[in-house]
Parts: structure tokens; C-alpha cells; sequence
């Protein structure tokens, strides 16, 4: 099979475009390296440089995929709102660019990675369903759901069986620590073992919690929608269920590394959650799996950062 993985420089894109390639299959991605490196993307991957956009697309010259798995995008909420007209270009405009080239291209399967930001906050509500009301609190957010109902029409008028896949708070080794404007655990566990940071900045409550989703299990769940047709025209909280406070990681952190830093807790950033994790209902419903539990995971990621820094 024959597949276009957008953002292979980033985290989640290079898991998915190395996996796809660990199976036999063909792999291109489109990729700006804007927060990602060449380097995490894998050699057998036909890589275009360029923004997902009309030229960037123009650039695939009409060939056709068995699947589009649109993985890059600006992912940052602090970032959304420094710059929200990149963000609508990186996460609505792309979007189209790429439902278009399905539809000129006859592809008929469209992977989206959208983001548990859209569900915003409602009251003392923290668990949340593919049922419930979104109600995004970032400019982020709102680029994410635009795009999902942009999916439902495209499916609607055209054809295309899309997947939307809310992911909540992805980790992992091969995290960007470089990027300290996204990443919860990237940015904490960066903070943690360069010397050059001499306490760790948290902005925000430490009573905050999230729901962890290791990158392994991300990668295993969107491979297995590509095909699994009970994903077919669905959105899917991917996630594991449960949640962790900030101040469980920060202590997780500081035990694994021996830290003696000094936390520092700061003002939160514009449209940050205070809270909420996963209803994996549907998710159990559609592809039973047990995810890697968040101290395992933790621990997984910790060692490979260390590792690699020495």
C-alpha cells in the first residue's frame, strides 16, 4: 500500500511513517520542519519539503495514496494565540489543501490527528465523550474541530471515509524537548536534565491533571484505523482513561532523576485546561487494547532521554 503521512519530522508522524514502513508499505510525507528534524524521518520515507499547503501538495504531482494520515500541524495553544492566522494555515488550510488533493487523486481514506484541546472546559465536568459539546478554549482548539467538520462534509459530498482521532496529551521518547511551548512531559523533563535550566518553570497549577497516551500506543491505534472500517466516519478519543496531576509527574520526575530543582510555579498560559481526560468507550468498542500505563511510560521515556543525552 501506498500512503502520504504529513509531519514524519515530528514526533508522531515519524512513529507512524516508520511503522507503516516496518510492514512492507510505501511511505511519502510533506513536512516543513518547522518543529520537526530531517532526521526523524525515516530514510525508506519519500520526503517533500514544503508547508501542507496548495504548493506544497502541488508538489506530490497527482500521485494517488491508498490513505492520507494528516499528522502535522501547529500544536501548540500558547502558540495559537501568538500567531493565529499561521495557526488556521497550519491546521484548517492544510486540511483542505489535502481533502482536495483526495478528492482530484481518487482517495478515498482520510487520517486526521485532531486533539482533546476541542473539548474545551465545562463546569467541574472532567470526563469527556465523542458525545459531549466541544467547546474549544485556544484558537488551536477551534483550528482542530474546524477541520473535523470540514472532514464530515468532504465525507458527506464526496466520499472520502475520514477518522478523526482526538489524541489526549501524547509522550514519549523521540519528544522535541527543544520546543518548550508544547509538550507537558517534554517540557518539564528538559527543564529536569539541562543543567542550563537551574529550576523548573510550571505554568499553571500543579492540581492540573491529563490523560497520558504513550506514543506507542498512539501509533498501533492510528495504523489500525487506516483498514478497521468501524472507524470509518468516526471521531475517537485516544486515550487511556485515566488521569494524572502535574504534581504526580513533577514528583515521578524527580524521583527517576535523583533532581534536587527546585519547582517554580508560574501564571498559566491563555486557553491552558485546567483538566479532563478520556471516555475510551467507544475507543474499547472499536479496538479493544490495553495502554502502557503512565508510570511504565514515564519511565520508558525517561530512560531513552537520558540515554540518548549521554
Amino acid at each position: 500500500m501506498n500512503y502520504l503521512v504529513t509531519g514524519a519530522a515530528g514526533f508522531i508522524g515519524s512513529g507512524i511513517a516508520q511503522k507503516l514502513l516496518d510492514s512492507g508499505h510505501q511511505v511519502t510525507t510533506i513536512d516543513n520542519l518547522s518543529t520537526g528534524y530531517q532526521s526523524n524521518i525515516p530514510k525508506q520515507c519519500v520526503f517533500v519539503r514544503g508547508d501542507v499547503n496548495d504548493s506544497g501538495v502541488q508538489q506530490l504531482s497527482g500521485e494517488k495514496f491508498d490513505a492520507i494520515l494528516h499528522i502535522a500541524g501547529q500544536s501548540s495553544g500558547e502558540v495559537s494565540f501568538e500567531n493565529p492566522i499561521y495557526d488556521i494555515e497550519s491546521n484548517v488550510i492544510s486540511t483542505l489543501c489535502l481533502l482536495d488533493y483526495a478528492v482530484k487523486t481518487g482517495c478515498k481514506r482520510f487520517i486526521y490527528a485532531s486533539t482533546m484541546s476541542v473539548y474545551g472546559e465545562q463546569g467541574n465536568k472532567e470526563q469527556f465523550s465523542e458525545v459531549d459539546v466541544a467547546r474549544p478554549k485556544s484558537f488551536y482548539a477551534v483550528g482542530k474541530l474546524a477541520s473535523e467538520h470540514y472532514l464530515r462534509i468532504y465525507q458527506e459530498q464526496h466520499g472520502i471515509k475520514y477518522t478523526a482521532l482526538r489524541y489526549f496529551n501524547v509522550y514519549g521518547e523521540g519528544q522535541n524537548l527543544a520546543n518548550l511551548k508544547q509538550g507537558m512531559i517534554s517540557i518539564y523533563l528538559k527543564q529536569f536534565i539541562d543543567d542550563t535550566f537551574k529550576e523548573v518553570q510550571v505554568k499553571g497549577s500543579i492540581e492540573r491533571f491529563r490523560d497520558f497516551s504513550h506514543i506507542n500506543d498512539i501509533v498501533e491505534v492510528s495504523i489500525e484505523a487506516i483498514n478497521n472500517k468501524d472507524f470509518y466516519n468516526q471521531i475517537v478519543n485516544i486515550g487511556t482513561g485515566k488521569k494524572t496531576k502535574i504534581k504526580e509527574i513533577l514528583q515521578l520526575m524527580k524521583d527517576y532523576l535523583k533532581s534536587e530543582k527546585e519547582i517554580i510555579i508560574s501564571e498559566g498560559t491563555k486557553g491552558d485546561q485546567f483538566g479532563i481526560y478520556a471516555d475510551v468507550s467507544k475507543l474499547n468498542s472499536l479496538y479493544p487494547r490495553n495502554f502502557i500505563s503512565f508510570d511504565e511510560g514515564l519511565k520508558k521515556t525517561v530512560r531513552g532521554v537520558v540515554d540518548n543525552e549521554m
